[in-house]
């Protein structure tokens, strides 16, 4: 019998054996003693860091962990009990629980930081670094990425503006390696940063290939149940040859259920999630639309948490410095502000794109950052674009803010509406594009 090349599979258990790869080390480094880098998935420098050999934690996936676990709930009480409100970023609040119970992750130890890394991406990153600072003494580097400056959705990359960005964050890069020479007495090796940068351009080309698979009828991945797996190891293994191999074998491994007719189960609506998914019910979350043949085929997570990859990334590695501070300013542009600020016409592209039939808004309780004007942009994209929209709230990890009942009634009665459209034809006249609205405006 001929040996099956099927890589049917290879997601999950490849993306597992990295996870627990990853929290092994993790605990290791904890035993030894080795300095560890905070970072977040926006703007976590881990090029320059992986020069250093430093070890990266990511504390908004050590959080959303906890919550996957089904555990996330002792370790906000735990930062309640503390004093931080109920109000505040469950992110932080399951953070700052683990590290007042010694650092004990349900899946491993997470070592104190040598260094912090935050930058201007969320309003939230900066106070939640000082908190670091202040219970192990740990420098923090905050990297200032300016943000968009007008309503212009293309950056004009050669003009005199973006020229003065970009000299202002190398000058930033620069003090980072300075420190991190200091903290670790190593050399700074341009060498190793161009291959370091190269992998992540791998990593990106993967990343984006996965992206556009799904663009396939039937998908033949949900950016709910998959999507949390592609945005842990992208974020995790940035700039590794492990990272780099798992999304092209992830795109193998879509490829093959596209030619097998292995799409996600019963698809009947193609649907786009705004926001964060509720990682205390992740499943049920996405049963809730499953069960009438919804699918998220796509994300805003999985643009402004996937480091720039949902775009045309590409380091130029003969001029490493310069080429990184492009690359992140225009990762802040095109994955942080579009998606986040400036989320209309991004989201109307991309419906028309992916060939969405609806959009599902989910504002959470603890995160104003992702949540401010939801309603306002779902009420718009109604009435200028035709899209239907359907707004709900939860939280990202504190299973208190989860009601099934009210949430089920609220997404079953989207569906009974999107199932009207299809059932009068009134989704066959297409959703308007954005240069049609914008002409009528």
């Amino acid at each position: 019998m001929a040996e099956t090349k099927t890589p049917i599979g290879f997601i999950r258990n490849e993306g597992r054996r990295l996870m627990d790869r990853w929290w092994q080390e993790m605990t290791a480094a904890d035993g030894a003693g080795r300095p560890t880098a905070y970072v977040f998935v926006m703007g976590s420098l881990d090029e320059i860091l992986r020069v250093f050999d430093l070890p990266i934690n990511c504390p908004e996936i050590t959080s959303l962990q906890t919550a996957v676990r089904g555990r996330s709930l002792e370790y906000l009480q735990t930062a309640e009990g503390y004093g931080y409100s109920p109000d505040i970023c469950g992110y932080v609040k399951a953070d700052v629980g683990l590290q007042l119970k010694d650092r004990q992750h349900p899946n491993g130890t997470v070592p104190k930081p040598a260094l912090a890394i935050a930058t201007n991406m969320c309003n939230t990153y900066i106070k939640w670094a000082e908190i670091w600072e202040q219970m192990y003494h740990c420098p923090v580097f905050v990297l200032d990425l300016p943000a968009w400056r007008g309503g212009d959705v293309t950056p004009r990359v050669d003009g005199e503006a973006f020229r003065n960005d970009r000299r202002y964050v190398e000058g930033q890069l620069r003090d980072l390696i300075g420190l991190c020479e200091r903290l670790t007495g190593r050399r700074f090796d341009i060498d190793r940063l161009r291959e370091v940068m190269a992998e992540v351009n791998r990593m990106a080309a993967g990343y984006q290939a996965v992206l556009s698979l799904n663009r396939h009828r039937p998908a033949p991945f949900s950016a709910i149940r998959e999507g949390i797996v592609f945005q842990g190891i992208s974020n995790l293994y940035r700039g590794t040859p492990e990272g780099s191999r798992f999304f092209e074998g992830a795109a193998e491994e879509l490829r093959e259920r596209i030619h097998l007719g292995m799409g996600t189960l019963n698809e009947k609506y193609r649907l786009l999630l705004t926001g964060t998914t509720c990682y205390a019910a992740l499943k049920r979350f996405a049963e809730l639309f499953e069960e009438w043949g919804g699918v998220f085929v796509h994300s805003t997570y999985m643009v402004f948490a996937g480091g720039g990859f949902g775009s045309d990334f590409a380091y130029d590695v003969t001029r490493p410095i310069e080429s990184l501070a492009e690359t992140l300013l225009l990762s802040a542009w095109r994955g942080f502000s579009t998606p986040m600020f400036y989320a209309q016409d991004w989201l109307a592209e991309t419906v028309r794109e992916w060939s969405v039939d609806g959009i599902c808004f989910h504002g959470v309780k603890s995160c104003r950052t992702t949540s401010t004007g939801l309603p306002d942009v779902r009420e718009w994209l109604r009435t200028h674009f035709d899209i239907p929209g359907l707004f709900i709230q939860s939280d990202l990890v504190d299973p208190r803010m989860w009601s099934d009942a009210q949430l089920k009634n609220r997404i079953d009665a989207f569906i009974e509406s999107l199932a009207g459209r299809r059932a009068t034809g009134s989704h066959e006249a297409g959703i308007r594009r954005p240069s049609d609205a914008n002409a009528a405006r």
